[in-house]
């Protein structure tokens, strides 16, 4: 669970308020990265000024259909969630660890220094969003062994929510409770209030966005604001069509692992990992160690992995998950089911994304309601031996 934010101070702008703050956050020396259209997608890239925000761009999502669609009201933020989350920035798919090079004693290793790196601040948030990155936080910077990449990217990083209005029909965070409205985790949070007139609602949640909120120029917000910013977010609930009962899913899931709807979904499954690829959360990595020709350099790579591919469980000689059921069945189970022993979390955060850029179009709420609907051993949780528990790849 995300700690709750306590708003400090609110501030109504239109789209020249919108233009200060991406200005100030840049002025402070932030890399400001945010939603753009790009690839007839809606992907996360720098942004130079408000021009490059998607205003007038919608999105339809469907199992495995993504599309783009234009609006008439010229809504910033009037869109769900595309193929980007915001660990790529966090926890990049490619990251150099060390380089050596040969010397007459040897070898000398460098290790790359990330405080040369600018801070990073994200604008554009959706709250599913927003508790992916606290649990990648629990993952990398939470109680274990700290990831001092991962530490420093975060620990700069400076982070503009955006209350969610329009949720694809993939979507499905109520359910997870994580969201559309977003209650923590962010400095600045942003209500898009289409009107007339068209303004934006800020509320700022640390020192620091209320310090930007001196540099721009709004009105005083009212009780009308606040409210018109709730019904936002609770229009948004109303939506959701799809939905995951929660409520002992971890038992229902290890006592069920022989359950033949793993077969049926197997006939589907691609193994192609676009699920992995694109979900907020998945935080499984490999390295690699690449030389040039004459073995004057050596660098090694950390790059992303994903439980659908053989190599990931590749053990003594072969692989211990050899077929699209048994990997399949160890994301499924470890996203909802072990990752809450792992972490006291599920790893799920209701965006959807895996059902939208699933090639064949395989629905998780559907494959869990299918199970729900008729297990083949009802879960007792005092008795179930959970799975074994993934690490980090």
């Amino acid at each position: 669970m995300l700690p709750s934010a306590v708003v400090r101070a609110r501030l109504v702008v239109d789209s020249t308020g919108l233009e200060q703050l991406l200005g100030l956050l840049r002025e402070a020396g932030y890399r400001v990265l945010g939603p753009t259209v790009r690839d007839r997608s809606i992907v996360l890239d720098e942004l130079r000024s408000v021009s490059d925000l998607p205003r007038g761009w919608t999105d339809d999502q469907e199992p495995g259909s993504y599309r783009l669609r234009r609006r008439e009201d010229g809504a910033y933020f009037g869109w769900a969630v595309g193929p980007h989350a915001w660990r790529q920035f966090l926890f990049p798919p490619r990251t150099r660890l060390w380089r050596a090079e040969r010397s007459d004693d040897g070898f000398d290793v460098v290790i790359d220094d990330p405080s040369s790196e600018p801070p990073l601040a994200f604008v554009g948030v959706r709250s599913c969003d927003l508790h992916a990155i606290a649990i990648q936080d629990r993952v990398f910077i939470g109680g274990g062994p700290t990831d001092p990449l991962y530490a420093h990217r975060r620990q700069g990083c400076f982070v503009v929510a955006v209350h969610c209005s329009d949720p694809a029909t993939t979507c499905f965070c109520s359910s997870m409770r994580a969201g559309p409205r977003a209650e923590g985790g962010y400095d600045l949070a942003l209500t898009e209030l289409l009107g007339p007139p068209h303004e934006f609602l800020l509320e700022a949640a640390t020192e620091k966005a209320v310090a930007l909120l001196d540099g721009i120029d709004g009105r005083p917000s009212t009780p009308e604001d606040i409210a018109a910013s709730l019904e936002v977010t609770a229009q948004a609930a109303r939506r959701m069509s799809r939905r995951v009962e929660t409520e002992g899913i971890a038992e229902l899931l290890a006592s069920n692992l022989d359950h033949p709807r793993w077969d049926e979904v197997a006939e589907r499954c691609l193994a192609c990992t676009n699920c992995t690829l694109v979900c907020p959360t998945c935080f499984c990595s490999s390295v690699e160690d690449v030389t040039d020709l004459t073995g004057a350099e050596a660098e090694r790579w950390r790059r992303w992995d994903s439980c659908f591919t053989l190599d990931h469980s590749y053990l003594n000689g072969a692989s211990v998950r050899g077929t699209h059921r048994d990997r399949y069945r160890q994301w499924l189970t470890h996203k909802l089911g072990t990752w809450i022993e792992q972490f006291g979390s599920s790893g799920c955060v209701g965006c959807g994304r895996c059902i939208t850029w699933c090639p064949v179009g395989i629905d998780l709420t559907e494959e869990v309601a299918a199970i729900w609907a008729e297990p083949t051993q009802e879960p007792d949780p005092a008795e179930v031996a959970m799975p074994v528990r993934e690490g980090r790849g």
